[in-house]
């Protein structure tokens, strides 16, 4: 499998065959949103998952939070318009990791920096985080991944 992108642009594709609308619309507005990112500084940029998928969770997040709104404005066929199109945004996203998935992340980065032969303290929680935060990228609340590291070298 490709990118992610590619992914979005085969699927795209594959709604316009099918004549799925509201998918087809939502891919096609996630694109744009990427395109726009992409384009969007001086010098033209490739996003990578990590990014697109940072992109995703916002997009998803809008449409929920709209949703909302709709919903409590009486406006029932609308709010559930938006929570189709964050559902369908919301299948690209890699699935959430538990707290115990973390916490077993943390736990390796620890090991392979005991390994390397340091005994990690508080001022190497950067050197846990990094890893930590490239294996978990958006699929665990940022806060709680620190608290948890945290945790681990108090």
């Amino acid at each position: 499998m490709g990118t992610l992108k590619e992914q979005l642009q085969a699927d795209m594709k594959m709604h316009m065959k099918s004549g799925n609308r509201v998918a087809l619309t939502t891919v096609r507005n996630v694109l744009g949103e990427i395109t726009t990112r992409e384009k969007s500084g001086k010098t033209p940029v490739e996003l990578d998952d990590v990014q697109i998928v940072s992109l995703l969770q916002k997009e998803a997040a809008k449409r929920r939070d709209t949703a909302g709104i709709y919903t409590e404005a009486g406006e029932t066929e609308r709010a559930a318009s938006e929570t189709a199109e964050a559902e369908i945004i919301e299948a690209y996203l890699p699935a959430p990791l538990t707290r115990a998935d973390v916490e077993a992340i943390v736990d390796e980065a620890i090991a392979d920096l005991r390994a390397g032969g340091e005994e990690p303290t508080m001022r190497q929680m950067g050197q846990v985080m990094k890893p930590v935060t490239a294996k978990v990228a958006g699929r665990f609340d940022g806060k709680t991944v620190s608290e948890i590291v945290r945790s681990r070298l108090a």
